[in-house]
């Protein structure tokens, strides 16, 4: 095994299972479906129910084409839009720190990504076992672009947070 090949293995074997869990968590978790729809509403994500469907289906079918190693750089593309998304709804001003609810495990995630995009698959992976190998930085920018550009979209069409009071014209 090259190192190349040992970095992209790992690398996918790390991101790839971590996204399909969030993913199903949002299904099948302690709040279920119903919960993140309520998370996802109180974040001003509208409509909240496909939102919350949306985003666990993104999530497991990054995690999971990733894990394979298929179709790189778009599932790469898709982390990088699930965690801009993120940023923006749930962790923006809250600092760094994830503990403290900042955006510390989103930009770590969207980075890591984007590496594996420019990194490529590997020789271990669907992609390499068809013979697709797509690496470097050109699919790290597509990678980046892409999932930066459909959070915009998203963020532009959809999120509507409610205005504190303080924020309210008066």
């Amino acid at each position: 095994m090259k190192g190349h090949d040992a970095a992209a293995l790992v690398l996918r074997a790390t991101l790839g299972p971590m996204l399909f869990a969030h993913g199903w968590n949002k299904v099948a978790g302690p709040g279920g479906l119903k919960g993140t729809t309520g998370w996802f509403e109180a974040l001003g994500l509208k409509p909240a129910e496909v939102h919350a469907r949306m985003a666990a289906g993104t999530e497991m079918a990054a995690g999971v084409g990733i894990a394979l190693g298929a179709a790189n750089p778009l599932p790469a593309a898709a982390a990088v839009g699930l965690m801009t998304v993120a940023a923006r709804t749930d962790h923006r001003g809250k600092g760094f720190f994830v503990f403290k609810g900042g955006w510390e495990y989103v930009g770590v995630v969207g980075g890591a990504a984007v590496a594996l995009a420019a990194l490529g698959n590997g020789r271990y992976s669907l992609d390499g076992l068809l013979r697709h190998q797509r690496a470097g930085a050109r699919h790290a920018l597509l990678a980046a672009g892409v999932g930066t550009a459909s959070a915009a979209a998203l963020l532009a069409l959809c999120y509507r947070p409610e205005k504190k009071p303080a924020e309210t014209d008066q």
